[in-house]
């Protein structure tokens, strides 16, 4: 039994070395090239006697990425991935709650570190990535690693204003990645394309589904998904097959029209996550991606980046609102009541989450971890850790999970209880919306729905009051050129909020 991600890459690197692995728009490397240049990096890094620590990674998107995260892992240690174009103060953030052992860098960051506060040692990856190879060091580590080790954290952001590092296993990170490929049928024909910035939890599924079967990742220019037309010329040429992108990253083709251009040829497995899918969007890939399968995923960070999958089997209408579904397998996903009991099918309550795939908390910030990682209230029997995720769900009948929104969108309005996210499901069915948000401005008592699309602030309230009560329908309605995101595709909030 394999306890340990390079456990995968040496299988791998047995028959498919010579195969690559990943790719940019310079360079590519092979299975072979991955393992010896994370194997160099690996004894740099442990002739430091740096043993189960977090080293910070602040490298660029390009394919020598994933060899520095998994050098870090042939040392012993765990990777906390940093955008290197991210605010100062926020790397600095993260930084102080890390505590880092080792920064690892490119050289198109090492400028950037004169900016940014920090008490460790730093290596240049292009400085140790061909260092000379101790394998009995390597070995001799290897052998007092096991499953539930640390892989990586992962920072996301936090209610307080400060980023959370998430801590994920081994064993979690092979759980998800088993559950992903089963669903998705991954197998090493397979070429990903990826999105996500590499140092979000998107991201581990383009790194470790080739590590896990062979398959090879295209880490796909940011600047193409501003410019759909090019995005697909690139997939095709690429012959891009499989991908598992931010819903946003799927709606800007379609708000650019791009299937007028053309379409990605090859492609067959689309999986969303991160937001609630259009089926206006959905529609228009289905149309012209007929044979392609779409799987929508839902869940957070700390359940190792998704919990549940849909996988959608029939060609969806306009007004549809898509299910979360099934737990993945090894994933117990649950609905809990407001008396802390299961609830009963077909009623509302908090999606729980528990199960290996868990993550091991936050980390350094002890409380946060005791307060969100919690004993299963109706077990008291035995120790069953949960992970409460604020958000509202049911189970159906035929036993699918269906999303309705976050606890927090839950507002009291004019004597009323208003979910902010069934305005905003209404919204995104009209005609003429291609994008929305809603958020409520307590101070004013006012709900304002900030959209981008063709249709006036008129004629959505016409529509909207054909199946909202009157006291839900936004007072104030803004149009936007493009409802502005986070580096990982979800709308940002704050910033709306700000305007």
């Amino acid at each position: 039994m394999q306890i340990n991600v390079l456990e995968w890459l040496e299988n791998t690197v047995l028959k498919y070395g010579e195969k690559t692995a990943f790719s940019d728009t310079e360079n590519s490397i092979s299975f072979d090239q991955v393992i010896s240049t994370a194997k160099s990096i690996g004894t740099a890094i442990a002739e430091r006697n740096i043993i189960n620590k977090p080293i910070a990674v602040i490298s660029g998107r390009h394919c020598y990425t994933p060899c520095a995260f998994l050098g870090v892992v042939y040392s012993g240690n765990f990777y906390a991935p940093i955008d290197g174009t991210l605010p100062v103060a926020r790397i600095n953030q993260i930084i102080e709650t890390l505590d880092p052992a080792l920064i690892l860098t490119d050289s198109q960051n090492l400028k950037m570190l004169d900016r940014i506060s920090f008490s460790c040692s730093t290596e240049v990856i292009e400085n140790i990535n061909q260092h000379e190879i101790d394998q009995k060091k390597l070995d001799c580590i290897r052998r007092f690693s096991n499953e539930s080790d640390p892989l990586y954290i992962i920072f996301t952001s936090g209610s307080t204003g400060r980023p959370k590092g998430v801590i994920t296993s081994h064993h979690s990170l092979m759980c998800y990645i088993d559950a992903y490929s089963d669903v998705l049928k991954i197998d090493s024909s397979d070429i990903l394309g990826n999105q996500s910035p590499l140092d979000y939890i998107a991201a581990i599924r383009d790194i470790y589904l080739p590590v896990k079967h062979g398959c090879s990742t295209v880490i796909i220019p940011k600047s193409m998904f501003s410019s759909p037309a090019l995005l697909f010329d690139y997939m095709t040429e690429k012959k891009v097959s499989s991908v598992g992108w931010s819903v946003s990253a799927l709606t800007v083709p379609v708000a650019l029209n791009a299937f007028d251009h053309g379409k990605p040829e090859y492609l067959k497995k689309v999986c969303f996550s991160g937001s609630v899918m259009s089926c206006k969007v959905l529609k228009i890939w289905q149309e012209n991606l007929p044979e392609t399968v779409f799987v929508n995923q839902y869940g957070p960070t700390e359940a190792t980046a998704s919990c549940t999958y849909y996988v959608v089997e029939n060609k969806v209408n306009e007004d549809d609102v898509l299910p979360i579904g099934y737990p993945y397998k090894d994933y117990k996903v649950f609905i809990l009541n407001e008396n802390n009991e299961y609830a009963a099918v077909g009623e509302k309550g908090e999606i729980c989450v528990s199960g290996p795939a868990l993550a091991l908390g936050y980390y350094n910030d002890h409380e946060k971890t005791e307060k969100s990682f919690i004993q299963n209230p109706v077990n008291k029997s035995y120790r069953e850790l949960i992970y409460r995720t604020g958000d509202i769900g049911l189970l159906r009948e035929d036993g699918i999970l269906e999303f309705h929104g976050r606890m927090d969108r839950q507002i009291k309005f004019l004597g009323h209880r208003v979910e902010l996210d069934e305005v905003e499901g209404t919204a995104m069915t009209l005609a003429g919306v291609d994008e929305c948000c809603v958020v409520y401005n307590k101070d004013k008592e006012l709900i304002i729905l900030y959209y981008s699309g063709e249709a006036t602030a008129k004629e959505i309230a016409i529509e909207m009051r054909k199946s909202l009560p009157g006291f839900m329908i936004p007072r104030k309605m803004i149009k936007l050129d493009a409802i502005p995101k986070l580096p990982n595709g979800k709308t940002d909030i704050i910033k709306l909020k700000n305007m």
